[in-house]
């Protein structure tokens, strides 16, 4: 059976050398290559591919935001990001949006071929180092996230996910349509549940808590 591929990169090099790749193999078709998004996202409507390999730093739009344009138009291409690199966040947002393969391009072409092969026959790829720390950092998240919900209300977890972006209680007041005064008695009563004391102490938490 013969993959159809459509290869998005904005550097020349990279794209050229990846497209010979794919065409020493005799299962893969090559029906695009592009240097931009609205390229990408076009050749991609048109011709129907079985897997796109984007680079996760396109212009204009990066490869996770393509990536997302063509799952809302349930276009059933399978996405694989091929990147110089990739953090944890980038990584756990491209799994939850269904990418399912991700190759660094520091690793030998003969792995991105690989991936394309199980990609296509239905399995995932994604670079075993990467991968565990983004899971370590996502069950940290999840862990954080259970023990705040059992903890406080919800009104008191947004306030807390506000002090651990940076906002001050005026900022915070203003955002939630509460005076600064009512949030100073939100405070002290996470400051209570939590067993913390002071704002300082309030933020460590939220660290060791993956909120931050």
């Amino acid at each position: 059976m013969t993959i159809r591929l459509v290869i998005a990169d904005d550097h020349p090099l990279v794209l050229n050398g990846v497209a010979d790749l794919f065409r020493l193999e005799k299962d893969f078709e090559l029906v695009a290559k592009c240097t931009s998004c609205a390229e990408t996202l076009a050749a991609v409507r048109l011709h129907r591919p079985d897997v796109v390999i984007l680079d996760i730093r396109m212009p204009v739009k990066d490869g996770l935001v393509i990536t997302s344009e063509l799952m809302a138009e349930k276009i059933p291409a399978r996405v694989i990001l091929y990147a110089a690199e990739i953090n944890e966040d980038q990584l756990l947002k491209a799994v939850r949006m269904g990418v399912r393969g991700i190759v660094l391009k520091e690793m030998d072409p003969k792995f991105l071929v690989q991936c394309v092969r199980k990609v296509h026959a239905g399995d995932q790829w994604i670079e075993r180092r990467t991968a565990r720390l983004s899971l370590e950092k996502m069950l940290k998240r999840e862990a954080g996230a259970l023990e705040i919900a059992s903890l406080l209300t919800l009104r008191e977890s947004s306030i807390l996910k506000m002090v651990a972006e940076g906002l001050s209680n005026k900022q915070i007041g203003e955002k939630l349509f509460i005076t600064e005064g009512t949030v100073k008695v939100h405070m002290h009563n996470i400051y209570e549940k939590i067993q913390v004391n002071g704002r300082v102490a309030l933020l460590r938490y939220a660290q060791e808590k993956g909120l931050v």
